[in-house]
């Protein structure tokens, strides 16, 4: 047998032997929802209790949380170690992400991700400085071949930090199929956490589902938990004239012990006691986590309400974490006979919340509804081109989730100085955007030839900014966006501001540790950033996309030194300044002598002049 086939052949054993792969074929089946992955075979990659800040599958911007936030103790610097044997197969560090991470395969089909880390061991600390000194790049992403750092378990990787995304000291840990990607989820390999807490339910949510979800707020009902289950209380049957209806749920998880709120595992819709649809966060692809945004009422979350989960698949949804049984979840009442619906929530340790209600369909509440317009839209699943005289908009086809009423809107009115185009709206950013976007736009004045490489095209919505280089085909400019919004052409001849080192011919830094610069921009993109200490490329860190900051190695020795820092901005504009410093052994200041108290001379008492009384005698006159 070559080995190539025993290589297949270990991985259909694998996933046979430990039921990785989710069938629905019948209701019973329909309610197995934890699958049976190797227990025990990962350690605690911690030193430390484990303890959860975040769970697999937790609600976050535009994508569900991908692995386990493991606490540290709310410090920094703690030994990382390897969760099971392998090699590291990659390392890398990215900016305003995982910060510092490590990748190891291991030898039954999986790896693991330790992110936000500090320093690596010596080792590979090394190997990665040298890597980005030839690469003369700070952010560098890395491949190893396995023979170079193979690890045991419980092999020191490296310290935990803060770096990247963070927002605090902690430990990013995934698991992943090592030849897919996709992220599974790390509590069902029976890591030492304990769970005995259910789900809670806090709010249900119906949608009509003959329209958009983007046209329409929820009807909300509070739950309440009892001794056989939640309920909405006080609302035995939920009458409606809707011929079409979705459920979802307003809804968190908690361990043991803890008071995080974190995401719930699972979901299975029933309707008079048949399976209908679910979704189960089990393995997630990097690429399908935007499809979050089609799990929640996104619109509901960015204009300040909660996270609402759906229980139903929408139109435009082609990600992995739903499961059709009976349908897409969309509930079509073609009755007035009273209907059973039961949903049924779980966690990744089997803890389960049921919330059980009655439908009913109601033709006089029907006659109330008014119909819907008719107006222009956006189509889930069809590629669309918005077009006007000097403006076009081009969707790709899995670019939505639901129809969108197209809005737009063209103002020349108070446009800066620098602007080339009107202002263009299309739609409100209330809206998620899954696929890229073209827009394009015609100048209404003349761009001069030495100015076509300076524009660049600015979405605004509310405080919300993102900038794109043009291109330009013909006499048309082009970028890419993910979100709608106010479009706008401008041309971008300032460069970017970058602060001094110092003052004086040469600057004295030998009581300084480190080196930091903090340039901006007028549109609020540093592009580029250049260091060179006496001609030769200098390592700067960018972890948090603000502050870059050199710390004094061994590549700066005590000695005077030229330091060149040229800076660049999305237009092409650079901004070069140059500093001679020179560092030496530092010495603290002479402290200052206290002043010599001088002794004060106590002076004699002053003695008070008694004044004696003047007796006055008077001569009798004889």
């Amino acid at each position: 047998m070559n080995v190539r086939c025993y290589r297949i052949l270990k991985r259909v054993y694998f996933w046979v032997v430990y039921g990785a792969i989710f069938v629905y074929a019948s209701p019973s089946v329909a309610q197995q929802v934890l699958p049976d992955y190797p227990k025990n075979y990962f350690r605690n990659p911690m030193g430390v209790p484990m303890e959860l800040s975040a769970n697999f599958g937790e609600l976050r911007p535009n994508h569900w949380h991908m692995g386990l936030d493991i606490r540290t103790q709310q410090r920094e610097n703690l030994p990382v170690y390897a969760a099971a044997q392998g090699y590291i197969a990659k390392v890398g560090i990215r900016p305003q992400s995982f910060g510092r991470f490590i990748v190891i395969n291991h030898p039954n089909g999986l790896s693991t991700l330790y992110g936000h880390l500090n320093d690596f061991n010596p080792e590979l600390e090394a190997w990665v400085t040298q890597q980005q000194y030839q690469q003369e790049s700070w952010a560098v992403e890395l491949d190893i071949p396995k023979e170079k750092f193979p690890v045991s378990k419980g092999s020191f990787l490296a310290y935990s930090g803060n770096t990247g995304g963070s927002q605090g000291p902690h430990l990013h840990f995934e698991i992943m199929d090592t030849r897919t990607e996709k992220r599974l989820n790390p509590l069902l390999f029976g890591f030492p956490i304990e769970d005995k807490v259910p789900p809670s339910l806090v709010k249900l949510a119906m949608y009509d589902r003959s329209r958009s979800v983007y046209d329409q707020s929820p009807r909300f009902y509070p739950l309440k938990n009892t001794d056989s289950g939640y309920i909405i209380p006080k609302i035995p049957v939920i009458l409606t004239g809707l011929s079409k209806v979705s459920f979802a749920l307003q809804m968190f998880d908690r361990l043991s012990g803890s008071n995080n709120p974190n995401g719930v595992y699972a979901a299975t819709l029933y309707l008079d006691e048949q399976p209908q649809t679910a979704f189960i966060l089990d393995s997630v692809d990097y690429e399908e986590t935007g499809y979050m945004n089609a799990h929640v009422d996104y619109r509901l979350k960015y204009n300040g309400g909660g996270w609402v989960q759906h229980i139903s698949m929408m139109p435009g949804e082609h990600g992995a974490v739903y499961k059709a049984i009976n349908g897409n979840g969309v509930i079509a009442l073609q009755d007035t006979s009273l209907h059973a619906v039961r949903i049924v929530v779980k966690d990744a340790n089997g803890n389960s919340s049921t919330l059980n209600f009655q439908l009913q369909y109601s033709d006089s509440l029907a006659a109330t509804l008014k119909q819907p317009v008719a107006i222009p839209r956006f189509a889930p699943n069809t590629a669309d081109l918005f077009v006007q005289p000097d403006f076009t908009l081009r969707l790709a086809p899995k670019s939505i989730f639901d129809s969108v009423r197209i809005y737009y809107s063209r103002s020349n009115y108070s446009a800066p100085a620098t602007a080339v185009t009107a202002l263009h709206q299309v739609n409100d950013a209330d809206v998620p955007v899954q696929a890229p976007f073209m827009v394009s736009m015609k100048p209404f004045r003349e761009v001069p030839a030495g100015l076509r490489e300076k524009i660049v095209i600015q979405r605004t919505y509310r405080s919300g900014r993102t900038v794109r280089k043009a291109s330009w085909e013909q006499d048309w400019m082009k970028a890419e966006f993910d979100d709608f919004g106010y479009f706008q052409a401008l041309i971008d001849t300032l460069p970017p501001v970058l602060d001094e080192l110092g003052k004086g011919d040469t600057i004295n830094l030998s009581s300084a540790s480190r080196i930091v610069f903090s340039p901006t921009d007028n549109f609020g993109v540093i592009r580029s950033f250049r260091a060179e200490l006496n001609g030769q490329w200098l390592r700067f860190t960018n972890d948090k996309s603000r502050n870059w900051i050199y710390i004094f190695d061994e590549r700066c020795p005590y000695g005077t030194y030229e330091l060149r820092v040229t800076v660049g901005d999305l237009a092409g504009n650079k901004v070069t300044k140059s500093w001679w410093f020179k560092r030496g052994p530092y010495t603290a200041p002479p402290k200052k002598k206290p002043a010599k108290k001088t002794a004060i001379k106590k002076k004699a008492p002053v003695k008070k002049k008694t004044t004696a009384k003047k007796t006055t005698t008077v001569k009798k006159k004889r």
